[in-house]
């Protein structure tokens, strides 16, 4: 998944950041309520998270803006707000959760599961190509009944490949789902993991599920990849 995240507190906003991106999702993080807004209405996330007390636009502002410009994303309000009115006036504004500061990582990541569930876009609970299967609740990759262990890297690009099966896909537009805004390397980055992903998903099975499109990237075949 991707995840935008706005909370101008520094030290939650990467210690939020660190247990998100251990899970194996993208993150890109703003500190103010413009940038936000303008981050929700020109790229598409799985789901945004939203602090209250931010500046330039506080967060009902920006659930205010990004609902009358027709962004549907999910919102988890994240804030230290606790009053019941302030709440009924999240929900009121478009916010689909409300979570308040102090909080349990635990609950968060459930929360989080459970609105990428029921996203603007809807999405089979387990995917699947051939007898490859990768459930993205439950972060679990198996070829017929073998599990197969990923890191969350791994995972993230075979579950990108996945949503988009029999597509031919650039490396570039690979990185830019799965790699978060602030990484400035080469888009070759995409070729390792690809090797890496091979050797576990495909070797030991003796299959050609993610094949090579000469001058384009990469296509994960839509029925798990023939014998190799």
């Amino acid at each position: 998944m991707r995840i935008l995240l706005a909370d101008d507190d520094e030290k939650i906003a990467e210690a939020v950041r660190r247990i998100l991106v251990a899970e194996g999702w993208v993150v890109d993080v703003v500190g103010n309520g413009a940038d936000a807004v303008d981050r929700a209405c020109r790229r598409t996330y799985d789901i945004l998270i939203v602090d209250i007390m931010m500046p330039v636009r506080n967060g009902y502002e920006v659930l205010r803006d990004i609902r009358q410009a027709q962004v549907w994303t999910p919102v988890l309000m994240l804030t230290a707000k606790t009053g019941e009115y302030d709440q009924a006036d999240a929900f009121d504004l478009g916010a689909d959760d409300y979570l308040t500061k102090p909080f349990s990582f635990v609950v968060l990541l459930a929360r989080l599961r459970a609105l990428g569930r029921r996203s603007a876009v809807v999405r089979p609970a387990v995917l699947t190509a051939g007898d490859l299967s990768l459930d993205p609740a439950a972060h679990i990759v198996r070829r017929g009944e073998t599990e197969i262990d990923l890191t969350p890297r791994e995972f993230a690009v075979l579950e990108y490949l996945m949503r988009h099966k029999g597509e031919a896909l650039a490396r570039a537009r690979i990185v830019g789902a799965v790699w978060d805004s602030s990484f400035s390397g080469s888009d070759k980055i995409v070729e390792v993991y690809v090797s890496y992903l091979r050797q576990r998903i495909d070797l030991p099975f003796g299959r050609r599920t993610i094949e090579t499109v000469r001058g384009v990237g990469y296509r994960l075949a839509a029925d798990g990849g023939a014998s190799a």
